[in-house]
């Protein structure tokens, strides 16, 4: 008999988002008390802000025709109704009946909690002899599925079906060993699924990285440049400093996230989350409210719950990959000043001459493209490589209804090229 589903815990952490939302809608009636002319709570000796005396005559006006008691009551009521709306949306999700429900495809290597999956083991286009392997490597804190979320919504399943040959790192959680794991470690993992992955194919396979996925092997083919045939990046960070628009909270509690870190050996998946919240702190009350509006069988909202189940089932990251993460990428930049060390090799993207292809996302909150887009500065990025940029989000770049046409098809292009 089938184990049922996990509850869902999801948004996490909820304490979080639905503390963001009651502060935020329960300031408006405590700065009307504070501003508002006559009332008890009022400081005659503090002028209004501009923004909120533009609407006290306003309130005075609707007032002197409701009643002096009007308009208190309904603000009172339209809080306590965005509130309820956003709950309603939150338990809808949490009772979605739909879950991912993929067969995931055999593993053919695995070296601690880390397997190597085969996505052409089933698909006969990849099979034929000579058809392009590509190791596809993820992020480390957000697992692999969102490559894999339906059958629609698979660019690892596409890629098969076109006559490559994917195989996917699938990082599990970090246990007690890969806990005290920095990037050069991940990286020398990387090395020896490359080198099985070689020796299975009888050639140097591509390299396809998403997100921190693609920082890593930026890192693999500077050190194993012969056993990378191209190196295909999404989303990839590298200079934390082009642009920190809305990373002023995580820059702020880095070096004591890092410190977090170093005591707990991990950092938690609910601070992780936390670093994504502070990128847009209403997201979730904008989002679960359009779900809320949804048809609940239609597919709109399917997709939706299986994202927001993928947001919600990160992994821990190791202490001393945060470390490196949080004050060496984020704080000073090492990186995109060519200063990163794996295993004693100063990785400098001028210096790799494999063939590479740089995708940037123009919509990309998570990584800002001028981040990403330092890999193909003609001085300091890459030195074979071809840029394209996307009118696309972060993720929307490999589910969205646009990711075929705009992302897929010309990565699969490119990749049957090389």
């Amino acid at each position: 008999m089938q184990a049922p589903p996990p509850a869902r815990l999801g948004p996490r952490p909820l304490p979080l988002h639905l503390g963001t939302a009651l502060m935020t809608w329960a300031s408006s009636e405590s700065a009307l008390k504070l501003w508002k002319q006559g009332s008890p709570s009022s400081n005659p000796g503090s002028p209004a802000p501009e923004a909120i005396a533009a609407l006290l005559p306003e309130i005075a006006a609707l007032e002197a025709r409701t009643g002096t008691a009007g308009f208190e009551p309904a603000l009172q009521r339209e809080i306590a109704r965005r509130m309820a709306r956003l709950a309603d949306g939150v338990l809808a999700y949490r009772q979605h009946v739909v879950h991912r429900s993929l067969e995931n495809p055999p593993s053919v290597w695995s070296e601690g909690n880390t397997r190597l999956l085969d996505y052409g083991a089933t698909h006969r286009a990849a099979r034929v002899r000579g058809a392009r392997a590509v190791l596809v490597v993820p992020s480390l804190i957000n697992r692999w599925e969102v490559l894999d979320l339906t059958a629609e919504k698979s660019l690892l399943r596409a890629m098969a079906a076109q006559g490559l040959r994917p195989y996917l790192v699938d990082w599990g959680a970090p246990d007690a060993e890969e806990r005290r794991f920095d990037t050069t470690a991940y990286v020398a993992r990387l090395e020896r699924v490359l080198a099985f992955l070689t020796k299975r194919s009888r050639r140097a396979p591509a390299v396809m990285g998403y997100c921190m996925g693609g920082t890593l092997t930026v890192a693999l083919a500077a050190r194993q440049p012969r056993r990378v045939a191209g190196l295909a990046l999404l989303a990839a960070p590298w200079d934390f400093h082009a642009d920190r628009t809305g990373h002023a909270f995580l820059l702020s509690v880095g070096p004591l996230l890092a410190q977090v870190a170093d005591r707990v050996g991990e950092l938690p998946v609910d601070i992780l989350q936390t670093l994504f919240w502070s990128l847009d702190p209403w997201l979730a009350v904008k989002k679960f409210g359009r779900f809320l509006g949804m048809d609940q069988q239609g597919d709109s909202a399917k997709e939706f719950v299986l994202l927001e189940d993928w947001l919600n089932d990160g992994a821990p990251l190791a202490g001393p990959t945060a470390r490196e993460c949080l004050v060496g990428w984020y704080g000073d930049n090492i990186p995109g000043e060519g200063k990163w060390m794996v295993g004693g090799r100063r990785i400098v993207p001028s210096k790799i001459k494999t063939p590479s292809l740089v995708m940037i996302p123009s919509g990309d909150r998570i990584v800002p493209p001028l981040s990403a887009a330092a890999l193909a500065d003609p001085v300091k990025g890459l030195k074979n490589v071809k840029r394209l940029d996307l009118p696309l989000g972060h993720i929307g770049m490999v589910v969205s209804g646009r990711a075929r046409d705009l992302c897929w098809t010309p990565l699969m292009d490119w990749l049957k090229a090389i």
